[in-house]
């Protein structure tokens, strides 16, 4: 009686917990659905509290409001730079594994080295918002796709090399000895040996770098003006001088959900393992 009771009483917890996660999409879908004029009016079901309507999606999708145009640049940078930083944290978190570094000039050790990459997330982005903005205007990068995969790429690094680097660190470095023997070259080991076992880790530090550059907003809104613009600079743009406009935040909110969602459901029997990779390591 006691396990039933217990087991029923963990039910009710999982299924508040689904529903407290959910109901905020459900509160979209609902918006997005509704007429102008009856979004400020109580009402949760459809057919039943209010009337249905799709013009919102129509008006929004083939109005001209360029929410598809917004979704192909935010593709654009996430992607480029997760993968930019995804190619750059692999060798050097396998570096920090593999191998030992002082800077004799710094007192500076591996650990210190990892404790910096951990600092640049750390640290406030809005602290580098002027500098990059000035580098930006100066290599002529403003308001252009590069410059912001290159802005976002700068600060998901840290994600990837930490990731990667504890992976890296989690495989037996026996393996690439003997790839070593078989006459394979440092770099052959690690290119054809050490990072086909880490695929989970990589394929995990790439969708938490795609995740981190496709919700950021702050260098979005101060790097960009008019033709790089991503979809949160574009949600953020919703607001009307009649009001807030609940339905288009709606509709663009749900529209901004589906590509990271997408993503992560192909993806997702890589996602765990790749995250516990070296989590038990010594």
């Amino acid at each position: 009686m006691k396990r039933l009771l217990l087991h029923a009483l963990n039910s009710v917890v999982i299924v508040a917990l689904v529903l407290w996660v959910l109901f905020p999409f459900y509160w979209a879908v609902v918006n997005s659905l509704k007429a102008p004029v009856d979004v400020h009016t109580p009402g949760f079901i459809p057919f039943v509290q209010f009337r249905v309507t799709w013009q919102n999606w129509r008006e929004e999708l083939f109005g001209g409001a360029d929410i598809l145009s917004r979704v192909r640049n935010s593709l654009f940078i996430a992607l480029g730079s997760s993968l930019l930083a995804l190619a750059l944290g692999a060798p050097a978190g396998y570096g920090l594994a593999r191998y030992r570094y002082r800077w004799k000039l710094l007192r500076w050790e591996n650990r210190d080295i990892l404790l910096w990459f951990l600092s640049q997330r750390i640290l406030p982005p809005v602290v580098t918002v002027i500098p990059f903005i000035l580098l930006s205007v100066k290599l002529g990068l403003y308001d252009t796709i590069l410059g912001l995969t290159l802005a976002h790429a700068t600060f998901t690094l840290p994600f990837a090399v930490l990731i990667v680097r504890d992976a890296f660190a989690d495989l037996p470095s026996e393996i690439e000895e003997s790839a070593l023997v078989d006459g394979c070259s440092p770099f052959g080991a690690f290119r054809r040996v050490a990072l086909p076992l880490v695929l989970p880790a990589l394929v995990a530090a790439l969708l938490i770098c795609f995740a981190f550059s496709w919700n950021e907003f702050l260098f979005a809104l101060k790097l960009t003006q008019s033709h790089a613009l991503t979809v949160p600079y574009y949600i953020a743009t919703s607001e009307h001088s009649q009001g807030e406009r609940f339905w288009v935040v709606s509709i663009r909110t749900l529209i901004a959900v589906v590509p990271p969602g997408v993503l992560a459901l192909f993806a997702q029997r890589y996602i765990l393992r790749g995250l516990t990779l070296g989590a038990v390591k010594g």
